[in-house]
């Protein structure tokens, strides 16, 4: 039977080579390749002789290195361009210019960020050029570019509302893209008249374009009806600013223009492709376990929903391993990817993947088995925080108890799961790994 300490070391092998699937220049180098002067963007081909210039601009926790790769494959072929990453996240680049912004909140350098793409598309893009755009999770917060009407800290109070109320990450960037002149297909209009191919690390379930980075090159399927549905769902229709509100329903009146949609001539000269995503994670995951003497399970790459309900269902299926042998005998790995939400209702400091573990390690108290669960944010984040995740055992509830009978309780009422792994020792430190393909959960049992 596996111990503590080899189930613990076994799932940081699991979530090592995870990341390193998801890596973004790996990704990159796989699917753009040159040759002399022509160029192979998976089923695209370029003759860079006759391209006037190449130009990179993008934005994402993932973009400095798919720019660094794009540096070195295009070489001296490449004019420069523009990439916004999240601040710790650059990289040194030779020809294209980084610029660091705030993430999940945006601030004034996205803006400035947001400007100064626009300045190099309206000055120096022209017809007969090329531009590569490297899009990856945390694109919609770090490329800002307000709408008319819309002020900076009109999208910050948005932004919070719809964090703390849970919304998804569909309707979260729905609205954000009604409310910016670049996400929703706003990017492919000014480049209307170029050739434009989006290179993509998905960060959302289901790998939908139009979500991703909030689908600055892709048509809109959403609505200002469907955002002002949204937020009257979520319960924050009047706390959001008035400026939005009265934009989306500017929108729904047909005062405004909607965001391009499906069909639109700006998108004949696009194209959008997917290089990487959690289900790469899952897999190569899967495949450590199996290397490692596991029984493995991928439960799902789709996971969403809240978090607690996840987690509560999660070590129902591990209870049941444990207790019938089904639907698989030990030694045994459970994975799962996808992205949850965290409905706040406390003051204290975590993440969706702290609360995962937080929130399954009660039923791992009772379990008879050895058993791990890993939780952890491929990009290095989970939320507001500097740790990626946490882990839980079945110890975790007994070491608890040095900080008191109520500690555990107090912790997951009060949304302080950082602070409660923390203290335990277990929180999941990788630092930035400039990639981000969504949640990894890893639940080992030996």
């Amino acid at each position: 039977m596996k111990s503590h300490r080899t189930l613990r070391a076994d799932a940081a092998c699991l979530w090592t080579a995870a990341l390193r699937a998801a890596d973004p220049e790996v990704a990159v180098r796989n699917f753009v390749k040159r040759r002399g002067r022509t160029l192979r963007v998976g089923t695209h081909t370029f003759d860079l002789s006759r391209t006037r210039a190449v130009w990179v601009l993008g934005a994402g926790k993932a973009a400095a290195p798919m720019a660094h790769a794009l540096e070195q494959i295009l070489d001296k072929y490449l004019s420069g361009g523009i990439v916004i990453t999240k601040y710790g996240h650059s990289l040194p680049l030779e020809k294209i210019e980084i610029i660091e912004a705030g993430h999940p909140l945006p601030d004034e350098n996205g803006v400035a960020g947001g400007l100064r793409i626009v300045s190099l598309i309206k000055s120096r893009i022209q017809p007969g050029d090329l531009v590569l755009c490297p899009f990856s999770g945390g694109g919609s917060a770090l490329l800002v570019a307000p709408a008319a009407g819309i002020s900076l800290e009109d999208k910050l109070a948005c932004t919070k509302l719809l964090l703390n109320a849970g919304a998804t990450i569909h309707e979260f960037n729905a609205i954000r893209k009604h409310l910016s002149n670049l996400k929703g297909g706003g990017l492919a209009r000014l480049l209307a008249k170029t050739a434009a191919i989006s290179l993509i690390i998905s960060d959302v379930v289901g790998d939908a374009l139009d979500t991703i980075a909030s689908g600055p090159m892709v048509p809109d399927t959403s609505t200002c009806g469907y955002c002002l549905e949204s937020i009257c769902r979520l319960k924050i229709a009047d706390e959001v600013p008035s400026s939005i509100r009265n934009r989306l329903e500017a929108g729904v009146a047909g005062q405004i223009p909607e965001t391009p949609k499906p069909g639109d001539p700006i998108f004949r000269n696009t194209a959008n492709f997917i290089i990487a995503g959690n289900a790469q994670a899952c897999s190569a995951a899967a495949r450590e376990a199996k290397r490692l003497g596991y029984r493995v399970l991928v439960l799902t790459t789709r996971l969403e929903g809240d978090t607690a309900e996840a987690a509560h269902f999660h070590m129902s299926v591990a209870e049941e391993i444990v207790f019938r042998d089904r639907p698989l005998r030990r030694p045994a790995c459970l994975i799962s990817g996808g992205e949850t939400t965290v409905i706040v209702t406390g003051s204290g400091t975590g993440g969706r993947n702290q609360e995962f573990a937080l929130n399954c390690a009660r039923q791992l108290a009772h379990l008879p088995a050895p058993c791990v669960v890993a939780s952890v944010g491929t990009d290095g984040t989970d939320g507001p925080t500097d740790a990626a995740g946490a882990i839980a055992d079945n110890t975790t509830v007994a070491r608890s108890l040095k900080f008191g009978a109520r500690f555990i309780q107090n912790s997951a009422e009060n949304n302080d799961s950082y602070n409660f792994f923390r203290r335990l020792g277990d929180l999941i430190i990788t630092g930035p790994t400039h990639t981000n393909v969504m949640d990894l959960h890893l639940i080992l049992i030996g």
